[in-house]
């Protein structure tokens, strides 16, 4: 399978106060992405926040009591995404939500499923100040890689894709595609996530396929701000675009949410390792052998 669609959702954090309209809500993005011909649908980081609606409203516009309330959601949540995943013969990961361990910390975690169910998680590994300072959570640890019939595929939580040692890390294991699940206030966020994953992209010689929340929600004080594209992101070379974007929304802003639908060649994107204009995935560790010293 060379050619698959990529779906990421510009995610708009609506207001659903009952578990039947969020479960209506969910089967239906999900299944106008399917059956616009979507193999892989990506949600954004803290998607699954969407759930703190259902709770009253003094403890959902609480920063602490909306994270430990819907707790008991979650697991309501993962066996919905799963059946998504099932339903529509997709790979789904659904974005993330802070999740409390046994050891007393939240982490903020994504999950993959696939046709045949649940492929793994992983954990947001750096901590933005909002997140270590206010909402206290906590990072993971280690990066998972998740096979599919189409590529190797890894994770990066929206403020980890800024950091080029991950995505090293992610290459090296051989990794095709990287899932960046974004949550950002302002454009300068947005655009510090963007040059992040563009900046994997170019170094690794991977795609990578970003999915932003968005608009307005000011009954949630963690989300209560979106800003930011959806994007399916490649290195600029032969037969790949000049800019290295290969698809975006058409704008920041967005009061619905909106999918982007773009096709991958992984054929092109193996090509270009082989026969690029550059070969920056092969020549990374160049830069270690005496370049890189400071001469006086």
């Amino acid at each position: 399978m060379s050619r698959v669609t990529l779906a990421a959702c510009q995610y708009a954090i609506e207001l659903l106060t009952d578990w039947d309209s969020y479960e209506r809500h969910l089967r239906a993005l999900v299944a106008e992405a399917a059956e616009q011909g979507a193999s892989l649908v990506l949600l954004p980081e803290y998607a699954g926040m969407a759930l703190s609606g259902q709770l009253p409203e003094a403890v959902r516009s609480d920063l602490q009591a909306s994270i430990a309330e819907l707790q008991p959601l979650i697991p309501r949540w993962l066996a919905l995404c799963e059946s998504l995943a099932r339903e529509h013969e997709i790979w789904f990961c659904p974005g993330s939500v802070a999740v409390l361990d046994e050891d007393g910390i939240y982490r903020n975690r994504c999950w993959l499923f696939g046709p045949d169910g649940v492929i793994g998680q992983q954990d947001k590994l750096m901590m933005t100040r909002f997140e270590r300072e206010q909402w206290l959570i906590g990072p993971g640890s280690g990066l998972q890689v998740f096979d599919t019939p189409f590529a190797r595929i890894g994770i990066l939580i929206c403020y980890d894709s800024e950091f080029p040692l991950l995505g090293r890390r992610l290459t090296e294991a051989g990794v095709d595609l990287i899932l960046v699940p974004s949550c950002t206030d302002t454009r300068a966020g947005f655009h510090r996530v963007r040059i992040g994953c563009q900046a994997r992209a170019l170094e690794g010689q991977v795609a990578v396929l970003q999915a932003p929340t968005a608009g307005l929600a000011p009954w949630s004080p963690a989300l209560d701000i979106n800003t930011g594209r959806a994007a399916l992101y490649l290195p600029p070379d032969y037969g790949l675009p000049d800019d290295g974007v290969q698809a975006q929304s058409a704008s920041e802003l967005a009061e619905q949410s909106r999918w982007l639908l773009c096709e991958l060649d992984f054929a092109a994107l193996h090509d270009v390792r082989l026969r690029g204009q550059v070969f920056t995935r092969r020549d990374w560790s160049e830069q270690f052998d005496g370049h890189a010293e400071l001469l006086s």
